[in-house]
């Protein structure tokens, strides 16, 4: 239950903040075919997991597996931060004002979501 509540004052804090995001500007945009082929094939390490559990695998070959498939989700994460950082936070910054301070916050507060997953 605790859990629950926490998880309801993390949405309840993250709806009370300003919405900083432009959604004319993505970074990924030039290359969303490549981005969402990323996200299949780790999609399909995760069915892997399940299937690896259906077919009752040895827990140190699944535990291999979870290794991979979480490689796999921080180097896209990486990526795509990387891509904010150079595209989205820096074009807002470069205009000034309070719409380039805040975007610098959004991203503090992603590289520590980041850091603590």
């Amino acid at each position: 239950m605790a859990k629950t509540r926490a998880g309801a004052a993390a949405f309840a804090q993250r709806d009370a903040r300003p919405d900083t995001r432009d959604k004319t500007m993505v970074s990924y945009s030039n290359h969303k075919d490549d981005v969402l082929k990323r996200l299949r094939r780790i999609e399909g390490q995760v069915r892997g997991l399940q299937r690896m559990v259906e077919e009752d695998t040895y827990c140190i070959d699944i535990l291999t597996q979870v290794s991979a498939t979480t490689r796999a989700l921080q180097s896209f994460a990486l990526q795509m931060l990387d891509e904010h950082m150079d595209t989205c936070v820096r074009t807002t910054v470069a205009e000034g004002g309070e719409e380039g301070d805040l975007k610098l916050k959004e991203a503090r507060d992603a590289i520590a979501r980041l850091v603590r997953s």
